[in-house]
C-alpha cells in the first residue's frame, strides 16, 4: 500500500505532462466536459442517497472515473462498440447516449422503454446498452450511432464478447469485397471495440483468456483498466502479481520483431495526458488494427464500491486523504485554473448548476416512475371502495376497507402492492358471488397480468417475424440420384451451401479450419472460402463463445464450435450470463443470433461422452437447444437457424458422423421446425419419449419388444428448448396410456424436465394407467470403453425391460416376469 507521501512523489499535483499545451484544447470543450463530469459525480452522490432512502434497491456508481471516461469518450466514434462494466456512466453521458433522467430511471427500475431505453428497468443501475435493432427486429445502421453492448454484472463477463466485437472489424476489412453491401455494419472495418474493466476484475480467468485471444488475433481493441487499488475491500497485493496489471502484462508489449499490445500507463487525474493518450491509442487501433491496453492508475472511488457498505471501513487514513486530493475532478479544476481556461467563479458556477441539474433530473425521474404506477393503484382503490359499499356483509365490508386503507397509505407503493391488494379482495369476496365488483377485479387482474408480462417477462426469444419459430418448414426431398454418404458429408454439403449463399456466415473453433474439424464436416471449406471465414482458434472455449457473441452483435452470422459437449462447461457461464439473456435484458434492443455447434452423447470415457442436459436446460433459457438424432436433421436445424435471428445450441450425435445417410436434394434449403416432435415408430402399448443418440437405442429396443408382443410408440422430441409446442406427446399418451422418458443425462436431469413438460404442462397425467417411468444414465460420468458405455448409460435392454414391466403390471398373465 502506497503512502500519501509516495503517491505524491509519483504524481506531483501541479505537474501535468501536457502543461502549456492548452492551445490544443478548445476552452468551451473543456468546460463542457467539466460540467458533464460534475453532473455525473452529483448523480452518483444523489443516487447513493436514493438507495439509502429506500427509493431504489441497490446502487453502484462511477464516481472517481469521470475524467478518464471523458477522455475515452472523446476518442470514441460512431460505429465503435463498447463492452464495459457498470461504472461507465460518465462515458455514456459524454456521448449523450444517456441522459441524467434516464440514469435515474434505471436506478428506480422504470419499465418504460422511452424513459429507460437500456433495459426497460430489467437491470440495475450502471448497466448500459444502446439499441441495435428496431421494433421489428431489423438491424439499425450501426455505423451511424455510438454502440454500447449490453452490460452484465459478473466480473470480467464483458471480456469474451469484446473478442468478437473487435474481430468483427477485422473480418469486415478482410472480406471487403463480399461484404461491401452490408454498409450498416461496418465501414471497411475501421471500428474500434472499447473495453473497460476494474483492476481487481483482471484477476478473473476470463480477462486473461480474452487478452491473450485478442493479442493473438491482432484486433482493434482499446482496453481500459480502471485501477483504484481495491476489489471491494481487497487491496491489490492480494489481487495482482507485482500489484500492477501493466507490469504483469509487460511480456505482451509489442516490439519491432513481435506483435502484441501497445501498453500505456496514465494517471486518472491528468486530463491533458489522458486526452493525448486516448487519441493516440484510438488512431493506432483504427488505422493499424493494433490492440492497445491503457492502465489508468490512481483512480479514486469517493463513495466506495457500492451502497452495500462504506470504504472507510477498509481504506487507511492516508489512502482516504490521497483520494480527496487526487480526485480527478479536483485535479481537473486545478489544471483548468493553471491553464487560464476559466476562473474560480466560473468553475464554482459550473459545479453549482451541475448539482442543480442532477437534482432536477432525479426529481423528474422519481415523479415519472411513481406516476407510471399510479393509474393502476387509483383504479384498484376505486374498485375496492365500490366493493365495500356494495357488500351487505359487514365483515367483508370492513376487510375490504382495511385492504383499501393499507394500499392507499403504502409509501411509494409498487405494482406488487396493488396486485396483492386486488387478490386479497377477491379472496375476501369468494362467497359474495352476486357482488359485481368481483367481475371488475378479475378483469383488472387479467389486464394487468398481460401488461406485467410485457414489462417483466417478454422477449426472452425473438417475437418478430424473424423468430426461429416462424421459419417455414421445408421438407427434405430425395430422388433416385440422391447419394448415400457418411453423415458428416450431409453436414458438409449444408455448410457449403450456407457459405456460398450468405457472405455473413463465418465459422471457427478448435481444429475447424485447416483439418475441417475433428469429424470432418468442414473438410476442405477453409481452402474454398478463406481463412478469415473458416478459422482455427486456440483452446479457449469461453472466448470462442464470446467471439461468437460479439461477431453476431455486429451483424455477422457465426457458427462457433465447442469441440465436445463436455467442454461446453468452460463456456457455460458466458452463454448463460450474456447470450441467453441478451434480448431479454435489453427488452429486444439487442440480439446476437449465434449458432453454437457441438457434439456429444454416446462415445467412451468420462470427458467425451457427456450429456449434461439438465445443466444446459437450467442455464441457457433464452437459447434454443436442438438435439438432432442424425446429421440430416442437424443440417435442417442449421438451415432453420440461419433464417432466424435467435441463438441456438445444436448438439450433434458424436457417434453418427460415419453412419450412412441419404443426402437431400435440397440440402441447403430444407428446414426442421423447432418444438415439433417426430414419431419414428407408431405403437399402441407404451409411448417412449427420447432424442439424439438415444433414438437408435430405443428403436433397437422396439424390435426386441415387438418379438415379446409389445408395440411401443417412439417419439423423437427433436428440440428440448422449445419442447413439443403443439402437445403431440399428449396425443400419443391418450392412445397408449403409458409413458417412458429416456435420455443419457443423470437422473433428475433431462428426463425430469421432459416429464414435467408432458405431465404438468400438458396435463397428460389424466390419461395414464401406469406410473410414468424415467430411464437415465447412472449418476456418474460414463466409464471408458464399450462395456463402460453399456453399464453407465441406458441400453436397449433397459428400455425393453422398463416397457415390459409396465405391460406386466397391466396384464401379468400375458406378460409374465422375465427374470
Amino acid at each position: 500500500m502506497q503512502t500519501k507521501e509516495t503517491l505524491k512523489e509519483s504524481t506531483p499535483k501541479n505537474t501535468n505532462s501536457s502543461t502549456n499545451q492548452n492551445t490544443s484544447f478548445d476552452p468551451n470543450d473543456v468546460l463542457k466536459y467539466y460540467r458533464i463530469g460534475w453532473e455525473s459525480r452529483n448523480a452518483s452522490l444523489l443516487g447513493r442517497k436514493e438507495v439509502f432512502a429506500g427509493k431504489a434497491k441497490f446502487g453502484i456508481f462511477g464516481d472517481g472515473k469521470e475524467v478518464p471516461q471523458i477522455a475515452m469518450a472523446k476518442a470514441f466514434q460512431k460505429g465503435d462498440f463498447r463492452s464495459g462494466y457498470y461504472r461507465d456512466q460518465t462515458f455514456m453521458l459524454a456521448l449523450e447516449e444517456i441522459t441524467l433522467e434516464q440514469y435515474f430511471a434505471q436506478l428506480y427500475a422504470h419499465t418504460d422503454l422511452e424513459v429507460e431505453p437500456a433495459s426497460a428497468g430489467r437491470q440495475m443501475n450502471g448497466h448500459f446498452a444502446t439499441r441495435s435493432i428496431d421494433e421489428n427486429g431489423n438491424w439499425k445502421n450501426l455505423t451511424e450511432q455510438y454502440n454500447s453492448s449490453a452490460d452484465i454484472s459478473p466480473t470480467a463477463g464483458q471480456m469474451p464478447r469484446l473478442v468478437g466485437l473487435a474481430l468483427a472489424s477485422k473480418t469486415y476489412r478482410q472480406n471487403a469485397d463480399i461484404l461491401s453491401e452490408y454498409t450498416n455494419f461496418s465501414k471497411n472495418g475501421n471500428e474500434i471495440a472499447f473495453g473497460t474493466i476494474g483492476d481487481a476484475s483482471t484477476s478473473e480467468g476470463l480477462f486473461w483468456e480474452a487478452i491473450n485471444a485478442m493479442g493473438v488475433l491482432q484486433v482493434p481493441v482499446l482496453m481500459s483498466v480502471w485501477d483504484d487499488g481495491y476489489g471491494i475491500s481487497v487491496p491489490k497485493k492480494y489481487q495482482t502479481t507485482k500489484e500492477s496489471i501493466s507490469d504483469v502484462l509487460a511480456g505482451f508489449q509489442r516490439d519491432e520483431n513481435n506483435k502484441g499490445y501497445e501498453i500505456i500507463k496514465v494517471k486518472a487525474w491528468d486530463y491533458a495526458e489522458l486526452c493525448r493518450v486516448y487519441a493516440k491509442a484510438a488512431h493506432l487501433c483504427r488505422t493499424e488494427h493494433q490492440p492497445v491496453l491503457i492502465h489508468v492508475e490512481e483512480v479514486t472511488q469517493p463513495q466506495g464500491h457500492s451502497t452495500s457498505g462504506s470504504h472507510t471501513r477498509y481504506k487507511p487514513k492516508e489512502r482516504l486523504e490521497f483520494e480527496k486530493e487526487f480526485d480527478c475532478l479536483v485535479q481537473m479544476r486545478k489544471w483548468i485554473l493553471e491553464e487560464g481556461i476559466a476562473n474560480e467563479e466560473e468553475l464554482d458556477e459550473i459545479e453549482k448548476t451541475s448539482f442543480a441539474r442532477a437534482r432536477d433530473a432525479r426529481n423528474y425521474a422519481w415523479k415519472a416512475f411513481n406516476e407510471a404506477m399510479k393509474a393502476d393503484q387509483d383504479e384498484a382503490l376505486n374498485l375496492l371502495e365500490k366493493g365495500a359499499n356494495q357488500s351487505s356483509n359487514n365483515a367483508v365490508k370492513n376487510e375490504l376497507l382495511e385492504i383499501h386503507s393499507t394500499l392507499k397509505t403504502t409509501l411509494n407503493a409498487m405494482r406488487l402492492d396493488t396486485i396483492k391488494a386486488v387478490k386479497a379482495a377477491l379472496r375476501t369476496l369468494k362467497n359474495e358471488l352476486e357482488n359485481p365488483i368481483r367481475v371488475d377485479l378479475k378483469l383488472f387482474l387479467d389486464r394487468t397480468k398481460e401488461e406485467n408480462y410485457d414489462r417483466y417477462n417478454s422477449h426472452l426469444h425473438s417475437e418478430t417475424e424473424l423468430s426461429a419459430l416462424k421459419v417455414e418448414e421445408i421438407k427434405p426431398t430425395y430422388s433416385d440420384e440422391s447419394p448415400i454418404v457418411d453423415g458428416r458429408e450431409v453436414l458438409q454439403s449444408c455448410f457449403i451451401n450456407a457459405f456460398e449463399n450468405n457472405p455473413l456466415v463465418v465459422a471457427f473453433g478448435e481444429d475447424v479450419g485447416r483439418i475441417g474439424d475433428v469429424n470432418q464436416a468442414f473438410a476442405g471449406l477453409q481452402e474454398q472460402f478463406g481463412e478469415s471465414r473458416i478459422t482455427d482458434t486456440g483452446i479457449r472455449e469461453a472466448t470462442i463463445m464470446g467471439q461468437g457473441i460479439g461477431m453476431a452483435m455486429r451483424g455477422l452470422r457465426p457458427i462457433a464450435e465447442i469441440q465436445y459437449l463436455d467442454y461446453l462447461l468452460y463456456g457455460l457461464q458466458i452463454l448463460s450470463d450474456d447470450l441467453a439473456c441478451l434480448r431479454y435484458r435489453t427488452k429486444a434492443g439487442q440480439k446476437a443470433p449465434l449458432i453454437i455447434r457441438t457434439r456429444g452423447h454416446r462415445l467412451e470415457g468420462v470427458w467425451h461422452a457427456g450429456s449434461p442436459i439438465g445443466t444446459i436446460l437450467g442455464a441457457l433459457r433464452g437459447i434454443y437447444v436442438l438435439v438432432p438424432r442424425d446429421m440430416t436433421q442437424a443440417a435442417g436445424f442449421y438451415n432453420t437457424m440461419l433464417k432466424s435471428d435467435d441463438p441456438a445450441l445444436i448438439i450433434e450425435c458424436l457417434n453418427g458422423y460415419r453412419l450412412k445417410e441419404k443426402t437431400p436434394d435440397n440440402v441447403g434449403e430444407f428446414t426442421v421446425p423447432l418444438g415439433v416432435p417426430e414419431i419414428l415408430r407408431e405403437g399402441k402399448d407404451v409411448t417412449v419419449v427420447t432424442y439424439g443418440s438415444m433414438c437408435r437405442i430405443v428403436m433397437e429396443a422396439a424390435e426386441q419388444l415387438e418379438k415379446l408382443g409389445i408395440n411401443i410408440e417412439v417419439i423423437d422430441v427433436q428440440t428440448l428448448l422449445p419442447f413439443d409446442r403443439h402437445h403431440a406427446i399428449l396425443e400419443s399418451i391418450k392412445k397408449t396410456n403409458r409413458v417412458i422418458f429416456a435420455d443419457e443425462d443423470v437422473s433428475g436431469g433431462g428426463t425430469a424436465y421432459m416429464m414435467q413438460k408432458v405431465l404438468d404442462e400438458q396435463n397428460a397425467y389424466r390419461f395414464l394407467d401406469s406410473k410414468p417411468v424415467c430411464i437415465s444414465a447412472r449418476d456418474h460420468r460414463p466409464a471408458y470403453a464399450t462395456d463402460g458405455d453399456y453399464f453407465s448409460k441406458p441400453n436397449p435392454e433397459d428400455i425393453t425391460e422398463a416397457a415390459y414391466n409396465l405391460m406386466h403390471e397391466f396384464n401379468p398373465e400375458q406378460f409374465p416376469e422375465l427374470y
